[in-house]
């Protein structure tokens, strides 16, 4: 069993920064590519950025030069620093894991946070 579990998330103005991060816990032998996702409402669950256990990110348009994703593959946990936030990265966030399972010698199953609210707003 694996869980996700993503903080950070609130209100904040546009301008402002806000800093989200997820813990992977459980059976977990190792970690592949882990990310970000947003789903604003109304709309399709869209890709953020993306790390690789080597560190190689990967960025949507709309969020690069803003946004910054890292990991700590000690800790199994992945980080997105949110800068110059706009109105328009209001959404609720997950995070996502590609989890080799001790059960598992090399097959890896993908696992999503519960998601953590991002608003920004005056």
């Amino acid at each position: 069993q694996v869980q996700l579990v993503e903080s950070g998330g609130g209100l904040v103005q546009p301008g402002g920064s806000l800093r989200l991060s997820c813990a992977a816990s459980g059976s977990i032998r190792s970690i592949n590519n882990m990310g970000w996702y947003r789903q604003a409402p109304g709309k399709e669950r869209v890709l953020v950025a993306t790390i690789t256990r080597g560190s190689t990110t990967t960025y949507a348009d709309s969020v690069k030069g803003r946004f910054t994703i890292s990991r700590d593959n000690a800790k199994n946990t992945v980080s997105l620093q949110m800068n110059s936030l706009r109105p328009e990265d209001t959404a609720l966030y997950y995070c996502n894991a590609h989890v080799v399972p001790t059960s598992s010698w090399n097959w890896e199953y993908t696992y999503w946070g519960q998601g953590t609210q991002v608003t920004v707003s005056s």
